[in-house]
């Protein structure tokens, strides 16, 4: 057999057709390997701080008469800091790096961009809970304008400052920019950041979502929250160390809470460690459910979710809430935050929840009119009502 093939290439060689087919094949195949090169570089780039910048609190500079945008402030060197136990955490790990300069002054920053929804999360959150700090954590170098609203531009701009002015109008909730790499400097999963696998993943700021909620539960303890959900009342006295059922399978990780030390901090290095050991870059939920589930197995010393709801002393004080707490309507079911008809039953539902989650991957492209009979609605107008004023026609 390798003795005929010099001939079998041979005859490749002289057919044209399949010679060319073959050539073609290799371009396309190196082609894709620089593009996914390039695209992971470009996306790592999102997360570096590549020149250095003033703060959003230095005061407002101005090029020319236009104010120029600041960057907010880093969560690890900026008061207030996070007081360890008492705050509630949201990411944000988006990236909006311009592809080219436009007219805008502002092009040339990664703007800072929530929406309504986002910041209906965002103020239910620090309306029901003042007595904790609430921290929006950035992910990517992030700007804002100084002054805000006031500096001008097109309606939808306006909107868009107005939806910002209005979670800004909480004293307990502060805007902070983080580096990942200074992050998770000095804790367990320091030296596994670097080895760049986070970045070669299919699910990439999903992942760095995860990646996030972990370590910052490691660093501060308090609760993280997910950035589609309403808050309907205080958690401010609910004990630590706890998370939600989504499932008979599987628990959720878009609401969880640690203890700042002891077995919270025990709890949230776990986590880490689960992270690291087990992740896959290629599947969506084993880095941020499958990480709290199996963790919880281990401390449980069962894989039955049942087990888990019905005996805290089994889980060693850590705490695991049915579904009604936190998912009391299931992500197949989201519609139903939307459709006026199943607006008393939904109501009824989630009449003893903590909050609602409203599973933004699915709902987000679907608006609602401000003032319409919806349960999201609904839930906005009483529990961010700024947010929801801001949002315009439709939230």
């Amino acid at each position: 057999m390798l003795l005929r093939l010099p001939l079998v290439l041979a005859r490749f060689l002289n057919n044209g057709r399949l010679r060319m087919l073959f050539l073609g094949l290799m371009l396309l195949l190196l082609m894709g390997i620089l593009l996914t090169y390039r695209w992971q570089t470009n996306v790592q780039l999102c997360f570096i701080e590549t020149e250095p910048a003033e703060s959003a609190s230095s005061g407002p500079v101005t090029d020319g008469n236009a104010p120029v945008p600041r960057i907010l402030d880093d969560v690890l060197t900026t008061e207030p800091k996070p007081i360890p136990g008492r705050s509630i955490f949201f990411h944000e790990t988006s990236c909006h790096r311009p592809k080219r300069k436009r007219q805008r002054p502002d092009s040339q920053y990664n703007m800072l961009q929530l929406t309504a929804r986002q910041a209906c999360a965002i103020e239910s959150a620090a309306l029901h809970n003042p007595n904790f700090q609430v921290f929006v954590l950035f992910a990517s170098p992030t700007y804002l304008h100084y002054g805000n609203s006031s500096t001008g531009g097109s309606s939808g701009y306006q909107r868009h400052q107005s939806i910002i002015d209005a979670i800004l109008s909480y004293k307990n909730v502060h805007l902070r920019q983080l580096n990942l790499w200074r992050y998770a400097a000095g804790t367990p999963i320091e030296e596994w950041l670097k080895d760049g696998r986070l970045f070669r993943s299919s699910y990439l700021f999903s992942h760095i979502s995860d990646f996030l909620r972990f370590l910052t539960l490691y660093r501060y303890g308090g609760i993280y929250l997910d950035m589609d959900v309403v808050m309907l009342r205080s958690m401010e006295d609910v004990p630590p160390n706890y998370t939600g059922a989504e499932s008979n399978t599987h628990l959720a990780a878009g609401v969880m809470s640690l203890a700042p030390t002891g077995f919270g901090h025990e709890i949230a290095e776990a986590c880490l460690q689960d992270f690291q050991r087990n992740f896959d870059g290629s599947d969506w939920g084993n880095n941020g459910p499958g990480v709290i589930t199996r963790v919880a197995q281990k401390i449980c010393a069962t894989k039955d979710i049942a087990l888990m709801l019905e005996d805290r002393k089994r889980c060693r004080g850590f705490k695991v809430f049915d579904r009604n707490a936190f998912y009391a309507v299931p992500w197949k079911h989201w519609r139903h935050f939307f459709e006026p008809q199943l607006l008393e039953q939904t109501m009824a539902h989630t009449k003893d929840s903590f909050l609602v989650h409203v599973w933004n991957k699915h709902s987000k492209q679907l608006a609602i009119k401000v003032g319409s009979s919806t349960a999201y609605g609904k839930y906005a107008e009483q529990h961010c009502p700024r947010a929801y004023a801001a949002a315009g026609d439709y939230f």
